[in-house]
């Protein structure tokens, strides 16, 4: 698993902290991450991929394509700024040539899977398919999440693309009856395993709690230790 795409239901659902856990679950590891569109920061601000290199550690590597400064999907804000789009083949050989130095790349996409990142309307999905890459799917722990997972799943198998799992991005610490029973009913939504649950306010955790606590959050398939159900 050289490449990873971390995509997910929506937006504000805990990508960043995903990538940055299986970033520090991989300690040891040459990892990058890349970040292919960055939109809502003006050019010198701290975006995702710096987040998840201070969360996660020094043998991570930050790459970021495009940065748009409107909190929009990347095809809208990079038309609204009038500057270029990010292209799936972009994506693809960034990812590649990354993957050439690295043991492992994490793409950590925009909002949900098929958000529209130019004007033909490609997707982070179209680039997963030009690089041949799984897709991690994150997803909220309440009400509603498993339609939105299993569109996502659905949308993943038409497209011939594989599906590691779903990880659920911030887990209440007092969950509500839909998000207990959710994390049994996910995997069945996703059609793939349950692989991480990460806690509610991980990313405000200090570096080193968050690099100490990290490989528990997650299963062995993403480099950590805990028994997911």
């Amino acid at each position: 698993m050289t490449i990873l795409v971390v995509s997910g239901t929506g937006t504000e659902i805990g990508k960043t902290v995903v990538t940055a856990a299986v970033a520090a679950a991989c300690r040891g590891r040459r990892v990058a991450v890349l970040k292919p569109a960055q939109t809502g920061l003006a050019p010198g601000e701290q975006g995702d991929a710096a987040e998840v290199v201070r969360l996660a550690g020094g043998h991570v590597t930050a790459v970021e394509l495009g940065r748009f400064p409107e909190p929009l999907a990347p095809e809208t804000a990079a038309r609204r700024s009038g500057l270029p789009p990010v292209r799936p083949y972009e994506i693809a050989e960034a990812a590649q040539k990354l993957a050439t130095e690295h043991d492992l790349v994490l793409v950590e996409g925009a909002g949900g899977l098929l958000v529209r990142f130019d004007e033909q309307g490609s997707t982070l999905a179209d680039a997963a398919r030009l690089m041949g890459a799984p897709v991690l799917v994150v997803a909220p722990a309440g009400l509603g999440t498993l339609n939105a997972t299993a569109l996502t799943a659905e949308a993943l198998r038409a497209r011939g693309l594989e599906c590691p799992g779903v990880v659920v991005g911030s887990m209440p610490a007092d969950p509500d009856l839909a998000s207990r029973c959710n994390i049994e009913d996910l995997p069945v939504a996703a059609g793939a395993p349950l692989l991480g649950v990460v806690p509610a306010g991980a990313g405000s955790l200090s570096p080193d709690d968050f690099r100490a606590r990290a490989a528990s959050w997650l299963a062995p398939e993403l480099g950590g230790d805990r028994i997911v159900r």
